[in-house]
């Protein structure tokens, strides 16, 4: 359980801290604004590993057996999972979120966090990192890339890092349209994410627009 609130807190810190230092110039910029009263432009890199975001061909779709669809109340977006492989039940821990997720028999956790804010998904690649380094300042991007699943847009993220002593690994699906923000993660120690990627993709692969569904 400790572990959980651990990954459960590094969550907040990536996409809460972002929505809340944000600001806009007089000349309409955006910018990020960091505690010790510096700021820079929302879409200046400065850290090699955000330079280059590939772009990954294939199409990716929904497990075919992810057949329970989990619906968003806050933006059009559905979460097809597999019943007879993951729990979920709404987030308590993370104000920030909408759902928890957990693979059955396993120490693999999903989420689903939303924010009102539409961040470019270039962006979030430095806002998570940046704000990620402040609980763990080894954090390192593995992989970025941007997909399409089941006909959205994404940008796929895995990142390793330690909080404590623990080594964990990050991966998940980020998500922006007029609506907001959506990042759907999954987190667990860097052995098991590293290990069971496939049982993540599973979940993530589950993303849907839904339109007026709701």
């Amino acid at each position: 359980m400790k572990i959980f609130l651990l990954f459960i807190s590094f969550s907040c810190i990536v996409f809460y801290s972002s929505a809340q230092q944000k600001g806009v110039t007089e000349s309409g910029d955006e910018v990020v604004l960091y505690d010790d009263g510096t700021w820079k432009y929302l879409n200046e890199s400065s850290l090699e590993e955000t330079d280059e975001i590939k772009i990954n061909p294939t199409p990716y779709t929904k497990d075919s057996k992810s057949t329970f669809l989990v619906k968003s109340n806050k933006v059009n977006l559905g979460f097809y999972i597999n019943p007879k492989k993951w729990s979920f039940k709404k987030a308590i821990q993370n104000p920030q979120a909408e759902y928890e997720f957990q693979l059955k028999g396993n120490d693999i956790y999903g989420m689903v966090i939303t924010e009102g804010l539409e961040i470019p998904l270039e962006s979030m690649v430095n806002i998570a990192l940046e704000n990620g380094k402040k609980m763990s300042p080894d954090l390192k991007i593995i992989n970025k890339e941007f997909r399409t699943v089941n006909g959205l847009k994404v940008l796929c993220m895995e990142m390793h890092g330690t909080m404590k002593g623990i080594k964990f690994g990050y991966y998940g699906y980020y998500y922006s349209s007029k609506e907001g923000t959506t990042q759907f993660i999954t987190y667990s120690s860097k052995n098991i994410i590293v290990t069971q990627k496939k049982s993540c993709e599973s979940l993530l692969n589950g993303i849907v627009n839904i339109g007026d569904s709701k």
